[in-house]
């Protein structure tokens, strides 16, 4: 008599992934790190993780989802993350959710989200409001454009480059 073992489905999975990234959360916090958490997977198979490490190594894109992203990439030797998905404990901020599109990930889960966070002092919805609603001229930093002639010479270096790997 031979016993099938069925397979857990990818909700089952995304739920184990959930569980962990939110361990990974608090363990960082009880580590000096900041409450978040973030794992990438793909094929149904965790490839790395990543904590909140901002304050622990001075570093203010240390979020996480990058961290975790970071290793995935250096795990898989490669710069996309197609076919991945991105588990993490938190809704992932401007930077981190742009870090995601530019890494090609497929799919994006999240728990917490910004509210939540926000409660508990990371409160990042100025962010979004600021993307979203405000003009640049009300921005907390200002941006300019210093127009040089040679201002695309990088990029026409880019376009000739035959060998160029493309993103």
């Amino acid at each position: 008599m031979t016993t099938h073992t069925q397979e857990p489905s990818i909700q089952e999975l995304e739920r184990a992934w959930m569980d962990q990234a939110i361990s990974l959360a608090t363990n960082s916090v009880a580590n000096g790190g900041g409450p978040f958490g973030a794992l990438v997977a793909k094929d149904g198979k965790v490839v790395a993780i990543g904590n909140n490490q901002v304050t622990a190594t001075l570093d203010p894109t240390a979020h996480a989802e990058v961290s975790a992203m970071r290793a995935a990439c250096k795990e898989l030797g490669t710069f996309s993350l197609q076919g991945c998905v991105l588990i993490t404990s938190c809704e992932p901020c401007p930077m981190c959710l742009s870090s995601a599109l530019w890494a090609r990930v497929d799919r994006i889960v999240f728990a917490a989200d910004r509210d939540d966070a926000a409660v508990a002092g990371f409160d990042d919805r100025k962010f979004y409001d600021l993307f979203e609603k405000r003009p640049a001229s009300m921005w907390p930093a200002s941006i300019e454009q210093l127009d040089l002639p040679n201002r695309t010479a990088p990029f026409d270096a880019w376009l000739a480059k035959s060998d160029r790997i493309d993103y």
